[in-house]
């Protein structure tokens, strides 16, 4: 083979090659921007189990959750961690972050939380009296001795530590209560807390106490919702994120008829309500 064919088919080969990584680079890119990661409260383990997948059904956009207490996810996002959106216990902490120009748009009002008692049940607490008056307007039961702890989360950074203390409060036995508590990360340890036996009542949200294993271990007690401040919680698109449109488009099927039946389906209340 002469020089000059020789030439052509080293350079047909180089540009085949350029086609193909540029081809794989694209490839790599495009998948990255179909994973969306989110930051959000604990409270919504088992509703973006459901929220998720469909999610990604309809949009190809998969989903990468990380749950933890919306205080802490707060902090994580001031220092720059890498989340599209976040979605939060406490309508505050979103309002924070706008404030200090670190997302993209307002935040957008999802769901209403609500707080319960809940004990496992083999428990001998009786959540209900037996003139059928609840726990909730009695709460002095759990200052006695069958009741040696009692989990809460850490209301410094859990949205429902915060109620759950107010809760405490407005029954008039937090005071009493208090060489009891124990204080768990976010609502999920809490919830463990009790579910292992290392306390003996949590103060958990109806959306972990009604669904998987707690409703099949425990008892839970709806809390009254004039005893502790409303739970508002509402989730904002990062500005740091790269993929904002498909963040922006979770945030809207969250509050779409269809997102917000299966956060019903879990316990929430609409936002605002």
């Amino acid at each position: 083979m002469s020089a000059p064919n020789k030439t052509f088919l080293t350079l047909l080969f180089l540009l085949a090659l350029v086609a193909r990584q540029d081809h794989g680079a694209v490839r790599k890119n495009t998948s990255q921007a179909q994973d969306l990661k989110v930051a959000a409260a604990s409270d919504l383990s088992s509703a973006l189990d459901k929220l998720g997948p469909r999610f990604e059904k309809q949009t190809g956009v998969h989903v990468t959750v990380s749950l933890g207490s919306s205080g802490n996810f707060f902090a994580q996002i001031q220092n720059g961690a890498p989340f599209d959106a976040f979605l939060s216990a406490d309508k505050s902490y979103p309002e924070k972050l706008e404030q200090a120009g670190k997302t993209d748009g307002s935040p957008v009002p999802y769901a209403r939380g609500r707080l319960v008692i809940w004990v496992p049940k083999g428990s001998s607490l009786e959540l209900r009296s037996k003139d059928n008056q609840t726990l909730a307007g009695n709460l002095d039961l759990l200052t006695g001795a069958i009741v040696r702890k009692v989990a809460i989360a850490n209301p410094e950074h859990a949205p429902y530590g915060r109620a759950a203390v107010a809760a405490l409060k407005y029954y008039g036995v937090y005071d009493q209560l208090k060489p009891k508590v124990v204080l768990g990360e976010n609502v999920s340890q809490t919830a463990q807390f009790a579910q292992s036996g290392n306390a003996d009542v949590a103060l958990i949200p109806l959306s972990l106490a009604a669904t998987g294993s707690l409703e099949r271990e425990g008892r839970w007690l709806l809390l009254p919702e004039d005893s502790y401040p409303a739970i508002e919680q509402a989730a904002v698109v990062l500005k740091s994120s790269q993929n904002k449109p498909q963040a922006r488009r979770f945030l809207e099927f969250l509050v779409s008829p269809e997102g917000q039946a299966v956060l019903h389906d879990f316990g929430f209340g609409a936002p605002g309500k």
